[in-house]
């Protein structure tokens, strides 16, 4: 049996792959440790990338808005650098909002606190003593333990060696800490750049990438990569946007009922639940435990019925309002999206959840349409084709 040149070709690049696998999969340390250098080499420009990705969402709502019927060469000269501008003026503005709405009130609260912990531990005592006196089994047990024999020395001992060795972790902590934070200002710096280049080739680098792809690849198999591309782009697009809008919801509500029920912190507690609620379903809760510490210290009980009602709003937000919202802006079904966090969490941590409900969107629509396809080609073949009456009285 002889095969065509198309055939052996196909067989040899299927061995080629396979060989690439093994190969990956028994080398699989150094693979990893590979993996690991070109995406510490190339984080700047993922980051820029990311932040090019984010920035062209106000930009080109700018462009749309302000010069969508512009013809004029002036117009277009200065269309690209005018809405980069706004559209980086709006995110600076969004963010230094919700740190003007935070930090102030943090740090009066973090004042407070200086004076109403020590009062709060006085009162944790005397609930102890209280409860000492009610309960004598509570008071044997701590006499039982301060009449037990300590070895001093041991401690003692212990306790220098934890110094020692605690004060070279501080000073390698401490020179960690400063490296990192001059490595991150320059990825930061080198991230901005690399996106404003991005930004303003935008239309080339995208006819660049077409061009190569239809030059490396059937006309066939280009015709697919460039659509998948394409709604992997408007899938990011629309969770980005609704990932936005749902954390906005949320630190509305949390906002208006703590101030209905007159809990103190409510525009803190909320703008801070937002700005965590932009990692889905999860993130609000950092902003549950940190309302709910605040509380506490002002008042115990009033911290309960916090928690009491954020769970409510949780449950009201994550399986009404965030998968309608997030759901139907990147076209998945409300069951797939908390599954989709679910195991992108587990898989990843918070970018598997950033990244796999857009991933698993269009993936469902991809199936959706090969099965709706499929489905339709076996019920034409099935189809059967009815002999009229006349036809078989005539017979």
């Amino acid at each position: 049996m002889e095969f065509s040149k198309a055939k052996i070709r196909q067989i040899r690049n299927l061995m080629i792959l396979a060989a690439v696998l093994v190969l990956l999969v028994v080398y699989s340390k150094y693979t990893i440790a590979g993996f690991q250098l070109l995406t510490k080499v190339f984080t700047p420009v993922i980051a820029g990338g990311v932040v090019a990705f984010i920035l062209n969402l106000p930009m080109r709502a700018y462009e749309r808005w302000l010069f969508g019927k512009a013809k004029k060469k002036f117009a277009l000269a200065i269309k690209r650098p005018v809405c980069f501008i706004l559209a980086f003026i709006t995110v600076v503005l969004i963010v230094t909002g919700v740190l003007l709405a935070v930090i102030p009130q943090l740090t009066a609260t973090i004042g407070m606190l200086g004076k109403k912990i020590p009062v709060f531990i006085e009162d944790i005592i005397a609930f102890l003593e209280k409860l000492a006196k009610d309960y004598p089994q509570v008071n044997d047990l701590i006499e039982s333990l301060e009449s037990s024999q300590v070895n001093w020395d041991t401690v003692l001992d212990k306790v220098g060696s934890f110094l020692k060795d605690g004060v070279g972790n501080v000073l390698n902590s401490t020179f960690s800490v400063a490296s990192g934070l001059v490595s991150g200002v320059a990825n930061g710096v080198i991230a901005l750049i690399f996106s404003i280049y991005i930004l303003f080739q935008k239309e080339k680098l995208a006819s660049q990438g077409t061009r190569i792809i239809t030059a490396y690849l059937p006309e066939k198999s280009a015709n697919n990569v460039l659509r998948v591309l394409s709604i992997l782009q408007r899938n990011f697009s629309n969770f980005i946007t609704g990932q936005c809008i749902e954390a906005l919801v949320i630190g509305t509500l949390i906002t208006v009922t703590m101030s209905i029920f007159r809990m103190p912190y409510a525009v803190m507690i909320g703008v801070l639940t937002a700005f965590t609620a932009l990692i889905p379903i999860v993130g609000a809760f950092v902003g549950c435990v940190v309302g709910a510490f605040l509380i506490l210290i002002e008042n115990p009980m009033t911290a309960l019925w916090f928690v009491v009602m954020f769970l409510i709003i949780q449950q009201i937000e994550g399986n009404l309002i965030y998968p309608k919202v997030v759901g139907n802006s990147v076209g998945l079904p409300s069951l797939w999206v908390l599954f989709a966090v679910t195991v992108g969490g587990s898989l990843f941590g918070i970018m598997g959840i950033l990244c796999f409900i857009p991933i698993l969107s269009t993936a469902y629509l991809l199936l959706r349409e090969n099965v709706d396809a499929r489905n339709a080609v076996k019920q034409a073949k099935t189809v059967v084709v009815e002999v009229p009456e006349e036809a078989e009285k005539e017979e």
